[in-house]
């Protein structure tokens, strides 16, 4: 994984500052993140893979399944992309590139599961107090999970706050067993 993330790198910095330039990063992060779904799809890396298929064909197929209206540019990205076979680096290139935008909006995407189904109160604070606490602007996705017994478990990128009731007894567990 962390060999992708390594190809993968210079293509999104290049396509983030593309946007960044044209003032289009909504539409550049759209684009790939539905061609990051696209390409992460079985079928679709089968054919990734198959070297009897131009590569420009693939990455027109890629583009014509989004249903977007690209520009020239993002054209001209996947077009590059193709001609160094790198098309299948897509899914792997729209998270850096929504990771690189997020920071540079100061947003992050948290999911919360709860013991209880949450009221939307309850989730406008909890995502105030963690905008607070994070310093970034909060999209809060909220999910219910009644094995918890109670409390939440937070979630956002590789930070997990684990509040449940569950967590709790599999810690006290963990501390008696030891």
């Amino acid at each position: 994984m962390a060999e992708l993330r390594t190809l993968a790198r210079p293509y999104a910095k290049a396509a983030f500052k593309a946007a960044q330039e044209q003032q289009q990063l909504a539409d550049w992060a759209n684009v790939l993140t539905m061609a990051g779904h696209i390409a992460a799809n079985d079928v679709i890396r089968q054919l990734l893979a198959n070297p009897g298929v131009d590569e420009s064909k693939k990455a027109e197929l890629i583009l014509g399944a989004t249903e977007t209206d690209a520009s020239e540019a993002v054209r001209n990205f996947f077009l590059i992309l193709a001609e160094n076979r790198r098309l299948a680096l897509l899914p792997e290139i729209a998270t850096l590139f929504n990771t690189y935008r997020a920071e540079l909006e100061r947003t992050v995407d948290i999911e919360v599961t709860a013991a209880f189904e949450l009221t939307d109160d309850q989730q406008q604070k909890l995502a105030q107090a963690l905008s607070t606490k994070l310093d970034r602007k909060v999209s809060l996705a909220a999910s219910q999970d009644k094995s918890l017994i109670g409390g939440v478990i937070v979630r956002t990128g590789d930070l997990v706050i684990d509040a449940s009731v569950r967590g709790k007894l599999n810690k006290m567990a963990d501390a008696l067993g030891s």
